[in-house]
């Protein structure tokens, strides 16, 4: 199925500014065109703009996102590098997800004293 710039952008949450600014900087494909010279979008290219926009929201810079892009290009021989980076970024993932549990708890805690406060001086006369 073929996609306007204005689909994949609705699909993916990205702006066509972004999507154009990936492509240059080489973490996305260069989609094919029409005869009219329209770019043609592809489920392949949506599925490379959200791993693109996953690992972004992991903090991975561009620059490496862009060096992982070139592995894939590169074939199956750089599996192994590329399990590695994915492996990092997951563990930096799940510390940050435990982080944000911690704060959680605590967030609750605090509203749990804050409601027994409120509850008690909502009995007074």
């Amino acid at each position: 199925m073929a996609y306007t710039m204005k689909e994949v952008a609705e699909r993916t949450g990205a702006s066509p500014h972004t999507l154009r600014f990936y492509e240059k900087e080489g973490v996305l494909p260069i989609p094919d065109r029409d005869a009219n010279g329209v770019r043609i979008f592809n489920e392949h290219y949506i599925d490379c703009v959200d791993t693109v926009q996953a690992l972004r929201s992991t903090g991975l810079p561009l620059a490496e996102i862009k060096q992982y892009v070139e592995l894939y290009k590169s074939g199956e021989q750089t599996l192994p590098l590329r399990r590695t980076m994915l492996v990092v970024q997951k563990n930096k993932v799940e510390d940050q997800i435990a982080r944000l549990i911690k704060t959680l708890e605590k967030l609750n805690y605090k509203l749990a004293l804050v409601d027994a406060q409120e509850s008690q001086f909502s009995k007074l006369p």
